[in-house]
C-alpha cells in the first residue's frame, strides 16, 4: 500500500534519532575538554570536529540555524579579549613590543591596572589562547543546540526538574528564535527594496521582533496554564522529607566528596563520599518525581549510540585532563620566549576520538514535506 512505512521501521523520525541528552553530553564533554587546554592547535581540533559533527547531523531547524550565531559569539569574545589586552594591558612580560599607545595616569589606589602603555606581542598571544578557549566553549554548546533542540531534551527530565528545566528551555530557545525572527524580517524588507542593513535597518527591525518575542511569551504563558503547568500531586508528608533528606543530604555529599578529592589529605574519603552523594541525590530527584503528573508522549529511547555518543565525548574530556596533568607544557603551551605551539600527539589522537558520532550515528531522512522534520 502506498504511503505505507516498511514491516520493522521506526514509527515517527524521532524515535530513530540519537537521545537529546547523548547530544548534550557529548557536546559539554568537548566543551570541557577545551577548558583543560590552551593550545590553539587543539581548541581548532576540537571547533574542528564540533563542526563536522554539526554539518553532517543536524536537521533544518531554528536551533540548528543558531550554530552560526555561536561561531560568531565565539569570535567576538576573542575580538573583545583581545582589545581589553591592548587597552588594559596584560600581567604578561614581553619583549616584542608592537605599538605604544597613549598611556593614561591613575590613582594611587589602582595599582596593577593601566590604560595604554606598550602593547607586546607575548600579552596578546596570550589573550588570543585565553580568548580561544572561552570561544571553543562557548562553539561546543552551539553543536548542542544544533544537534538536540533542547525542547527534546526537557522531555527526558525527572519529575523533580521539570519546572526548572522548562525556564532553562525557555532561556536557551530565546536565541534561536530571535535568530530565526531577524532573518524573516530582513528577507521581508530586501523583497520590499527597503534597507536591511546599517542603523537605520536594525532599529527598524528591531521593534518587530520585540513584538514577536513578546507575543511568543503570552502563547507560552497560556499553553502552560492549558496544560496544567506547576500542578503537582498530593504527596504523604513521610514521603516528602525523605525526598528534601536525601536531596539535601547527597549535594553535600557531593560537595564535601569534591573538596576531598581537590585536597592532598582527603583523597581517602573523596571519591566515596562523591559516589554516596551521587546516588542519595538521584534517590531524591526519584522520590520528588512522583509529585509531577507528567507523562511522556513517545520517549527517546537511550540505545547503544547514544552510549556511544556520550563514550566518545567523556573519552576526549578524560584524556585531555589527563594529558594536561602528565604534560602541561604541551597542552598550555608558553608564550615567554616567544615560540609556536606545537601540537601533541596523543592528545590530538584523543580529540579525534569527538568523531565516532559521525561513524555510528546515521544520518536523519528529511521529510519532502516539511524540510525541518525528520521524514516518518
Amino acid at each position: 500500500m502506498a504511503g505505507r512505512a516498511p514491516t520493522g521501521a521506526p514509527r515517527g523520525g524521532r524515535r530513530a534519532l540519537v537521545h537529546p541528552g547523548a547530544w548534550w553530553l557529548w557536546a559539554l564533554a568537548l566543551g570541557t575538554a577545551a577548558t583543560r587546554t590552551t593550545n590553539p592547535l587543539l581548541l581548532a581540533l576540537l571547533i574542528g570536529v564540533s563542526g563536522y559533527v554539526v554539518a553532517t547531523h543536524r536537521i533544518a531547524t531554528p536551533a540548528a540555524r543558531s550554530y552560526a550565531a555561536f561561531v560568531k559569539l565565539g569570535l567576538a569574545v576573542l575580538a573583545v579579549r583581545l582589545v581589553f589586552a591592548v587597552a588594559l594591558g596584560s600581567p604578561i612580560p614581553g619583549s616584542h613590543v608592537l605599538l605604544t599607545l597613549p598611556e593614561v595616569p591613575l590613582p594611587h589606589w589602582a595599582q596593577g591596572i593601566r590604560l595604554g602603555g606598550e602593547v607586546t606581542a607575548e600579552a596578546l598571544l596570550f589573550a588570543a589562547y585565553d580568548g580561544l578557549k572561552l570561544a571553543t566553549l562557548l562553539i561546543c554548546v552551539g553543536a548542542a543546540n544544533a544537534l538536540a533542540a533542547p525542547s527534546r531534551l526537557l522531555k527526558s527530565l525527572p519529575g523533580a526538574l521539570y519546572e526548572t528545566g522548562v525556564a532553562v528551555v525557555v532561556a536557551l530557545t530565546f536565541a534561536p528564535h530571535l535568530i530565526a525572527d531577524v532573518r524573516r524580517l530582513r528577507a521581508a524588507r530586501r523583497l520590499r527594496g527597503r534597507p536591511d542593513r546599517g542603523l537605520r535597518g536594525l532599529l527598524q527591525v528591531g521593534l518587530p521582533v520585540l513584538e514577536g518575542a513578546l507575543e511568543r511569551s503570552v502563547a507560552l504563558a497560556a499553553a502552560m496554564e492549558s496544560r496544567g503547568y506547576g500542578r503537582t500531586a498530593t504527596v504523604p508528608a513521610r514521603v516528602r522529607r525523605t525526598t528534601a533528606a536525601l536531596t539535601l543530604g547527597g549535594l553535600l555529599g557531593v560537595c564535601a566528596g569534591t573538596y576531598g578529592l581537590l585536597t592532598a589529605a582527603g583523597g581517602t574519603y573523596g571519591l566515596p563520599l562523591l559516589l554516596a552523594g551521587v546516588g542519595a541525590a538521584l534517590a531524591g530527584l526519584r522520590l520528588g518525581g512522583r509529585r509531577s503528573l507528567r507523562t511522556r508522549y513517545r520517549p527517546d529511547p537511550w540505545g547503544v549510540r547514544a552510549w556511544l555518543v556520550t563514550g566518545s565525548g567523556v573519552a576526549v574530556a578524560a584524556l585531555l585532563t589527563l594529558a594536561s596533568v602528565r604534560d602541561p607544557e604541551a597542552l598550555h603551551p608558553g608564550v615567554v620566549p616567544l615560540v609556536a605551539p606545537g601540537l601533541p600527539l596523543w592528545p590530538a589522537a584523543a580529540v579525534l576520538l569527538g568523531l565516532l558520532p559521525a561513524l555510528v550515528v546515521p544520518q536523519a531522512p528529511v521529510s519532502p514535506r516539511n524540510p525541518e522534520e525528520p521524514s516518518p
